[in-house]
């Protein structure tokens, strides 16, 4: 599992980690009974503190997207329903495509290029 992490973004980094890793349980990324990295792997491999990591795992495992598993850590918790479904997924993205419709206005951007840019950043990525 990837994190990427922006100590420079205005939403706070346990809240990143929590979008991602949401994400790519929604997007069947981590299927059921994928561990993830320890805290302390998380914390040392992005230079965070491992209570920031704590706390974003914690609020997985209450959304019961994460469970706790004696001697492997946390886990991606068994889901009946498997992958949400495609309108779930867009969902997901409704604040950050509000955020960035908002921001494209603010700098007056024609809707066309904003969307010609994205679409260029997913190729790309």
């Amino acid at each position: 599992m990837k994190l990427h992490i922006e100590p420079s973004s205005p939403d706070p980094i346990y809240r990143q980690i929590v979008g991602q890793i949401t994400r790519m349980i929604a997007a069947g990324q981590c299927p059921p009974g994928t561990r993830l990295p320890s805290v302390r792997e998380v914390a040392a491999a992005h230079a965070i503190n491992p209570m920031t990591v704590s706390k974003a795992y914690a609020q997985l495992e209450t959304q019961h997207l994460l469970e706790r598993q004696r001697g492997k850590g946390m886990v991606v918790a068994d889901r009946t329903q498997g992958v949400t479904s495609m309108e779930e997924r867009l969902q997901a993205l409704d604040p950050a495509l509000r955020d960035l419709a908002r921001q494209a206005q603010e700098l007056a951007l024609p809707v066309d290029q904003v969307i010609d840019a994205l679409r260029k950043l997913m190729k790309d990525s």
